[in-house]
């Protein structure tokens, strides 16, 4: 995709969502951090409700061990692939209590040393709890930027650094969140509802639906 169509492109998903949000549900960088932990492979709704009563006990690595891997297990149990996402958060708050004094790193070379944190979890914590002009690749965001011309790549990591080039500055901060939002509800795996995208016209996908 040239520059002007990825202009286009942003200045379209912007003008349709001009603040656009995650929907995990967190309180503070701690909470944000278990629950992107917590994701993988899982739905947000799925794990914003076995949080929601976990998050009003624990905000802190320190709340989280006196909680225990054995209490956790018990809030996450509907949570695929739940003993071995405790065991990682336990083993991460132990890390972040003796190496950071209980605070979250602020860069991903200090994040994924972090039990269960590799790249796209350090990528979202760092854009959405500081702010940082990070592209966290999902399923949704290699699909589109594969699909859409946007940022072909044959591995996460390499339509994540395309992108990072492609994105013009100013749109990096939300950049990820319009992606994910857009390929979760309109451009589908399976059924893209290419009639109500903003961006049909630029995409170079060719099974475009009617």
């Amino acid at each position: 995709m040239k520059k002007d169509k990825i202009e286009q492109f942003f200045a379209r998903l912007q003008a349709q969502n001009p603040e656009p949000k995650g929907e995990l549900n967190y309180t503070n960088p701690y909470t944000l951090l278990v629950a992107v932990t917590l994701s993988a492979q899982a739905t947000d709704t799925g794990v914003n409700r076995a949080t929601e009563k976990l998050f009003k006990i624990v905000k802190t690595p320190q709340d989280m061990l006196k909680l225990g891997e054995d209490g956790l297990k018990k809030h996450i149990k509907t949570i695929g692939l739940f003993n071995a996402k405790a065991k990682n958060v336990i083993a991460a708050a132990e890390m972040l209590v003796r190496d950071y004094g209980g605070r979250v790193p602020e860069t991903r070379e200090e994040l994924v040393k972090l039990p269960g944190c590799g790249r796209k979890t350090a990528n979202v914590v760092l854009n959405i709890a500081f702010g940082q002009p990070t592209i966290a690749v999902d399923t949704h965001l290699f699909r589109l930027g594969n699909r859409t011309g946007l940022a072909p790549g044959k591995t996460p990591e390499e339509v994540e650094q395309k992108l990072l080039k492609a994105v013009p500055d100013k749109y990096l901060r939300h950049a990820h969140h319009w992606l994910i939002l857009h390929g979760r509800y309109v451009c589908k795996a399976r059924n893209p509802d290419c009639a109500n995208c903003v961006v049909r016209d630029l995409c170079a996908f060719k099974g475009k639906t009617a």
